[in-house]
């Protein structure tokens, strides 16, 4: 058994390579061997978003507060809310992140192949984001 603290001193900024606007991470758990799971709380400021990217075995947001917005390239854009549960098959491109107006926090849990979880790729455009 492994016991971990909430510490929030793990938090760190997101990084502007995969990010636009401000963005917390708190790690809450890495992969062990033979795992290959891991899960991060990241909270959105109003407006924030993460970059397009894709994820080698897919990924599940757990929202935990507030309204985000997330999309898969090709379909609309999606309102979700405090509760709702996303899955993202693996090799589909998507964003996510908070509404405008509302700030937003989920737990993102996704698996790593090959010693990656994720592959990121260009930012969200404001245009996008606002479609």
């Amino acid at each position: 058994m492994k016991i971990v603290r909430a510490d929030s001193e793990a938090a760190r900024q997101g990084p502007a390579d995969w990010f636009t606007g401000a963005v917390r991470m708190v790690p809450q758990f890495q992969a062990e061997e033979p795992s290959c799971v891991s899960c991060v709380q990241v909270s959105f400021d109003p407006g924030a978003r993460t970059a397009w990217h894709t994820h080698p075995l897919g990924q599940h947001l757990i929202i935990t507060s507030g309204v985000g917005w997330v999309q898969q390239q090709g379909g609309p854009v999606e309102e979700v809310r405090t509760g709702d549960v996303v899955w993202f098959p693996p090799g589909v491109k998507h964003w996510h992140g908070a509404s405008p107006t509302s700030a937003m926090s989920h737990l993102a849990i996704q698996e790593a192949q090959d010693g990656s979880a994720v592959d990121w790729l260009e930012h969200v455009s404001e245009q996008q984001y606002l479609q």
